[in-house]
C-alpha cells in the first residue's frame, strides 16, 4: 500500500458559515472542491511508516497550535 502524508493549513470559518452549512445539510469544507493549502507532502510504503511520519509532522508548532493539520491518505489498496 502507498500512503500520502500531508501537512495543510486549516481554513478559518465563521460561525454563520457553519450554521448555513448545517441548515442546508451540506459540508462546511469540501476537500474535493477546494482543498486546503499544502505545506508539506511525503509518501510512505506502509501504514506504520505513514503514522510515524505523521507523528513527526505533528510536533510542528503550527500543528500543535491548531493552525495546521496532518492528514494520512491511503493511495492504493
Amino acid at each position: 500500500m502507498q500512503f500520502l502524508i500531508v501537512r495543510t493549513d486549516i481554513r478559518p470559518s465563521e460561525p454563520d458559515d457553519l450554521l448555513a452549512a448545517v441548515s442546508a445539510g451540506s459540508r462546511l469544507r469540501d476537500e474535493s472542491v477546494s482543498p486546503e493549502t499544502r505545506r508539506q507532502t511525503m509518501t510512505a510504503d506502509n501504514r506504520d511508516a505513514a503514522l510515524h511520519l505523521a507523528r513527526a509532522l505533528s510536533t510542528c508548532g503550527s500543528v500543535r497550535n491548531g493552525r495546521q493539520r496532518v492528514k494520512v491518505i491511503r493511495l492504493s489498496l
